[in-house]
């Protein structure tokens, strides 16, 4: 489930979790919500960016062991194959 980011529409009337930002976990197919949890003012969503990064999780070595195929890029146009 992605991790939507909200922030206040007013700050002047906001609490301090509205006014500083929170994050909310929600299902894909939900609607955005408008106002905060907490105080019950109203809330924007905020766009940001994804969190895309190496794997910690040992993908790769799953990966190779599994059989597939990996490519590192190792000048413009060209790739070698790593596994």
């Amino acid at each position: 489930m992605p991790i939507r980011e909200y922030s206040a529409v007013d700050s002047k009337k906001s609490c301090k979790a509205c006014k500083e930002g929170f994050e909310q976990v929600e299902q894909m197919d939900s609607p955005s919500i408008t106002v905060c949890p907490e105080c019950g003012n109203k809330v924007e969503r905020q766009f940001s960016a994804p969190s895309v990064g190496p794997s910690d999780s040992g993908l790769h070595d799953r990966a190779k062991n599994a059989g597939f195929t990996t490519y590192k890029k190792s000048s413009k146009g060209e790739y070698e194959k790593k596994y």
